[in-house]
Parts: C-alpha cells; sequence; structure tokens
C-alpha cells in the first residue's frame, strides 16, 4: 500500500515537471515565432521577453541570435539553429540542440539584426550573467551592460546591486547609474548626477560632464556644476600623476641602485675603477635570455632560475678579471680604469661574435605582465613593481652578508685599513677575490632586472656605467646605505625632472647638482672612515 502511494506522489510530480517544462517551451517557441519579422523594435521587444522567462535555453538562444545563428525554416515555418555545411546548413533544434537534418540555402532564412538590436542582445546576455559566482565574470557583465542603457537594463542593475558584494561590481553599477542618470529628462536627476560625478574618473563619466558643460540647451546651474566636477575630477587625476610619477622615479632609483651596489663594494674595498662593471650587467641579461632558451615551456620559472645563473656566471667572469689584470695594477687607478675600460671591449665584442649585434627580447612571465590598480585611474605596473622589491631584497641580503658573515667583517677591516688588516692575519688577496666576485655577480643580477624592462643586446651596460659611478659618488664610497639613498634620490630627481625640462636636461640637471655637491662634501652623503676616507 505504502509503495502504490509513493509511486503515485512520484509519478504526480513528474507530471508536474514534465508539464512545467512543455509550458516553458511553448513560450519559448512562440517567442522565437515572434523573431520571425522586419521590424527591429518587434525583435528587440522578443528579445527582451524570452530573457524575462525562466528557460534554460535563453541565453543560448540569444546568443545564437547575436551570432547570426538562428535562422527560419520555410517549409515548417518554424526559428532553428543553424551551421553552414557545403553548399547547405546544417540544422538543429532550438529547444534540444538535437541535429534535425541538412537543408538548401533556399530553404531557410536568416533573422537578421542591426546594430542596435546587437547592443540590446549583449546587454540582455549579460544581464543573465550577473548571478555568476566569479566576480570577474559579474563585472564584464556589467560593463557589457553600459552599451545599451534603458530603463530595464537600469532596474535589473539597481535590483542587483542591493545583493552584490564586490566593491569593484558595485563601482562599475554605479558608474554606470551616474551615466544613465546624467542623460535623464527630469534636471533634478541630471543635477544630483553631476555632483555625484566629481568622484568618477572615469573616461565616460568625463566625456559626459564636458558635453553638458559646453551644451547651449542647458540650465547655467547644471552647467556650473559640471565645471566643478570636472575640475575635482582633473585634481583627483593631477595627484595620481603625481604618485605614478614618484612610483616611476622609485623604480628608476631602484635600477640605479642595483647597478651601482656591486660597483660601490669594489671601489670602496679595492680603490678600482671597474669600466667593465657594465658588461658584466651584460653578461647577467644575456644569460637570462639563454635560460629562456633552454627552458621555453617554463617561462614563469626560467627567470627565477635565471638569477642564480647570472649572479655565478657574471661573478666567476669578474673573478677572472681580477685575478687577469687588476690584481697587478693594485694603487694605480687610472691604470685600472684604461684596463677594465679594454675589458669591456672584449666583452662586447665577445657577445657580437657568439649571439650577433642584433638586440635580443626577454619574454616576461605572466605573472609579472599587466598592472596592479590601487583604485580607479592609479595603477602600476607589475613589473616595475617587482624589481623595486627584488631591489630591496637584494639590498637587504648584501647587507646582512656585510654585517652578519666573517667575509662581511673581513670586508670592513679591509676598507678602513688594508695594511692593518693585513697584520691581523686577513688573507687580503682572498678578500679582494670574493669581493670582486660578489660585485660583479650582484652586476649581473641587476642585468636580469634589466632584461625585463628593455630588450638585451651588446651594448645594455653602456647607457648605466655613469649613472652608477654618480650614484657611488654621491652616496659615499663603499657604504650601502649611501648607495641605497642616493640611488633612490637620483632615481626620483630624474623623474620630477623630466617632464618639465626634459629628459636630457634632467640629467645635465642632475649631473651639475652632484658637481657642486661634491664640491661641498666631497666623501659623499655617507663618508667611509678608514682607508677610504684617507684616500
Amino acid at each position: 500500500m505504502a509503495r502504490a502511494v509513493v509511486c503515485t506522489i512520484y509519478l504526480a510530480l513528474a507530471t508536474t515537471i514534465s508539464l512545467a517544462y512543455a509550458n516553458d517551451d511553448d513560450a519559448l517557441l512562440s517567442l522565437l515565432d515572434a523573431l520571425n519579422t522586419r521590424s527591429f523594435d518587434d525583435k528587440a521587444a522578443s528579445a527582451r521577453s524570452i530573457a524575462k522567462t525562466e528557460h534554460p535555453r535563453r541565453i543560448a538562444v540569444l546568443t545564437a541570435l547575436l551570432e547570426g545563428q538562428l535562422y527560419v525554416r520555410k517549409k515548417t515555418d518554424t526559428v532553428v539553429l543553424a551551421t553552414r555545411k557545403d553548399r547547405g546548413y546544417l540544422l538543429f533544434d532550438i529547444l534540444n540542440d538535437l541535429e534535425i537534418g541538412e537543408d538548401s540555402r533556399r530553404s531557410v532564412k536568416k533573422i537578421t539584426v542591426n546594430n542596435k538590436l546587437r547592443r540590446l542582445l549583449r546587454s540582455l546576455i549579460a544581464g543573465l550573467q550577473l548571478d555568476n559566482p566569479d566576480p570577474m565574470a559579474r563585472l564584464a557583465a556589467v560593463e557589457a551592460m553600459s552599451a545599451s542603457l534603458d530603463t530595464d537594463t537600469i532596474s535589473v542593475l539597481i535590483q542587483h546591486d542591493e545583493a552584490e558584494q564586490d566593491t569593484d561590481v558595485k563601482q562599475a553599477i554605479a558608474r554606470i547609474r551616474t551615466i544613465y542618470d546624467l542623460q535623464a529628462d527630469d534636471p533634478e536627476t541630471r543635477f544630483a548626477a553631476v555632483r555625484a560625478a566629481g568622484h568618477d574618473i572615469s573616461s565616460e563619466v568625463r566625456t559626459r560632464l564636458l558635453k553638458i558643460s559646453e551644451s547651449p540647451e542647458e540650465t547655467p546651474e547644471i552647467k556650473a556644476a559640471a565645471e566643478r566636477s570636472l575640475k575635482r575630477i582633473q585634481q583627483t587625476l593631477d595627484r595620481y600623476a603625481v604618485i605614478e610619477t614618484l612610483f616611476f622615479g622609485l623604480s628608476l632609483g631602484s635600477i640605479l641602485v642595483l647597478a651601482a651596489i656591486g660597483l660601490s663594494i669594489t671601489f670602496g674595498v679595492m680603490g678600482v675603477i671597474n669600466m667593465a662593471h657594465g658588461e658584466l650587467m651584460m653578461l647577467g641579461a644575456y644569460t637570462t635570455y639563454v635560460i629562456q632558451l633552454m627552458l621555453p615551456d617554463a617561462l614563469g620559472y626560467s627567470l627565477l632560475i635565471a638569477i642564480p645563473s647570472a649572479f655565478v656566471v657574471s661573478g666567476l667572469v669578474g673573478i677572472a678579471i681580477e685575478r687577469g689584470i687588476i690584481r697587478f695594477l693594485y694603487g694605480r687607478p687610472l691604470e685600472t680604469l684604461l684596463a677594465t675600460f679594454g675589458v669591456s671591449l672584449v666583452l662586447q665584442q665577445a657577445v657580437r661574435s657568439i649571439f650577433s649585434p642584433l638586440n635580443r627580447s626577454v619574454a616576461s612571465p605572466e605573472w609579472m605582465s599587466g598592472s596592479l590598480e590601487i583604485v580607479q585611474g592609479l595603477s602600476i605596473t607589475y613589473s616595475r613593481l617587482y624589481i623595486f622589491i627584488f631591489t630591496l631584497i637584494v639590498f637587504a641580503a648584501l647587507w646582512l652578508v656585510m654585517q652578519r658573515t666573517r667575509l662581511g667583517l673581513e670586508v670592513r677591516a679591509v676598507t678602513q685599513n688594508r695594511a692593518m688588516a693585513k697584520a691581523m692575519g686577513i688573507n687580503t688577496t682572498r678578500v679582494d677575490i670574493l669581493t670582486f666576485g660578489l660585485g660583479a655577480g650582484i652586476a649581473g643580477v641587476a642585468g636580469v632586472a634589466l632584461s625585463q624592462l628593455t630588450n638585451v643586446g651588446p651594448n645594455l651596460g653602456q647607457g648605466y656605467i655613469v649613472d652608477s659611478f654618480m650614484v657611488v659618488v654621491f652616496g659615499g664610497v663603499g657604504n650601502l646605505w649611501g648607495t641605497l639613498v642616493a640611488g633612490l634620490s637620483l632615481g626620483l630627481v630624474n623623474k620630477i625632472l623630466e617632464p618639465m625640462a626634459g629628459a636630457v636636461v634632467a640629467k645635465i640637471l642632475v649631473l651639475v647638482f652632484i658637481i657642486l655637491f661634491i664640491q661641498k662634501r666631497p666623501r659623499g652623503l655617507f663618508p667611509q672612515k678608514g682607508r677610504a676616507a684617507e684616500n
């Protein structure tokens, strides 16, 4: 008895569900039949009605209409899905996507759409995707709905805004509502929208405000409010421009710090003017290029592998330069300058012979592409942000080596007084080798960072060698903190002066400033004590 009751209930539910689906199918088919008309307004009304149904195929139907895949079969006068096949069409049932068969071109008629209807369809499809659990998909749906603003679209957005939790999506909805209200017929609505628009710096809002402020038909009160909002927006953009300039200055400064920090160590400890320092950076950049050639399918990891590889390659080349040439020229800085200049020419020609004189492009991994949007209208590129963070990490690691290791203690001792350090049993030859290798390795690491900002070529290092020496002299020879402060400061000053005076004049002004500063403080911002100060 109980089993019979259960079976009866099950059959009743199944019958009810099937009838509901049948009613939904009939409603959808009748709306599809309404698309078989020459009036685009009637097609738009039918599309809106389809979007309001609860049929599971509504998005597929609207998408097919948008993409021009809905056809009317002439002999049955029914709407079907159709795709081209040979000289005819392959037909599918609109309700279940099952194949019906093939038909000739003359047997079907395409349901056409115009640009206005396309915008409406994109808006309707986007509105149906507002319930997507992915915030990025909802944001894209909201942006798509802005292409066709009408009362129905705004009401859907307002209704969705009450339940929306994502900040970016809510801001996009607010911007669209502001744009819609700026076109309202009611002056009070327009006035309220104009006042609210001063907090939105999007290009669409600015364009609308500009039209209102220049419109001869607009009321003086609303035009004045539009001008105030435009002024407020411009002030916000100016503030963001200053912040971006400061960030670009810090980014340039971080490159200068990476380029100069190794030079500061070798110059401070050994008194060597190494004109081949830029070429050691070039070797690090080419190491990155070779690593990417060896790992084409692991672009995201190749850069991480290139950092220690570039350090080792440039470090070994630096040790070879020190053992082969520089150790015979200690105490003669002008001769080391000429010798290392010759080494730089040899390294450049070697690279030209191996890789050709043409510049090589090093691809950036996906995690370094794009930009980070802090607020609307203010964004910073990931590549420059990561390079700035990387510079701080390298600086911290080098500072720990210099302050917390035996090598760092010996380097500081040799820097202050080489003769006394040698008398105390420190192997100054070993310190010179390791110090030059360390400075050269850091130059190679700087080359890895440069490969993400510019093309890799034989002349890569020449553009940074002069700036590196300026950073070292300005900050104080052999002082890490001085190099950090000087590099970041010069980068900021360069980027601040460039918009006002131009790139070339900005560099000249910085150079003049450093010359005048050195006249006043010849030992730099943070002068070294001991031997460096005596010399």
